[in-house]
């Protein structure tokens, strides 16, 4: 793992555990990811769409994968550099080779890294991002209230964290959605059903700005937290 590491300038702070956990689960898995989680994956395209990175714009995505959505958004906002961290080598293996086949090497950089306790400045030598998106990883890590706070701390001023996850699918047929669930569970997947309490009370300690819907009749959940442009005072 150390020679992988200095390939790609991880932050080496990561729970070994997990990572071996992750990889157990994707060793496989990575090599058909894409083509079957689009399918139930909602809303990922939507969120890059509206990610409205602008020239010069710094991205980081926590829990990038096989890093699908790094190159999709870095096509539709070419002026704009992109960075990705996940726990599991494995996916980002497939990251890796994604991005070289598609010419993206300079515009498009990942590590490995655990998304409760990263240092992007090790990994990147950038402090603060001015996008960090997070799509359908908070479900898969327990700690995922620690990752908002996280995610939130890497942002600069007036930057965004834009999420996309599974949601509690509240509109329904109840049997449906006892059936997601307890299949969502094979997979170690726990929808947060406490995501928009946990961000509004983010958003009113930090005086930023929150927007949450829950599209697909509440499959998913959908939010962007805007920090304030001006650091809050005490």
């Amino acid at each position: 793992m150390s020679t992988y590491c200095q390939e790609i300038g991880a932050d080496t702070s990561w729970p070994v555990e997990a990572t071996h956990r992750m990889n157990r689960m994707y060793r496989r898995q990575r090599h058909i990811y894409d083509g079957t989680r689009r399918y139930y994956l909602l809303g990922r395209d939507q969120l890059i769409a509206n990610l409205g990175a602008k020239a010069g714009a710094d991205v980081l995505e926590i829990g990038c994968g096989t890093g699908r959505n790094l190159v999709h958004a870095a096509r539709l906002y070419p002026d704009a550099r992109f960075f990705g961290i996940d726990i599991s080598t494995e996916m980002l293996t497939s990251a890796l080779s994604a991005i070289s086949r598609r010419d993206l090497s300079r515009r498009i950089r990942v590590a490995h890294g655990d998304a409760t306790a990263f240092h992007p400045q090790i990994s990147f030598g950038i402090a603060q991002f001015d996008h960090v998106m997070i799509s359908y990883s908070l479900s898969m890590i327990p700690d995922w209230r620690h990752v908002l706070q996280a995610a939130a701390s890497r942002l600069t001023p007036g930057g965004r964290l834009h999420i996309v996850d599974f949601g509690d699918q509240e509109r329904l047929p109840g049997p449906a959605r006892a059936l997601l669930r307890q299949w969502l569970a094979l997979f170690d997947v726990t929808p947060r059903d406490d995501l928009e309490r946990e961000l509004s009370v983010m958003a009113k300690t930090s005086g930023a700005d929150l927007t949450f819907e829950r599209p697909f009749r509440g499959y998913a959940q959908y939010a962007v937290l805007t920090l304030s442009p001006q650091p809050k005072t005490a």
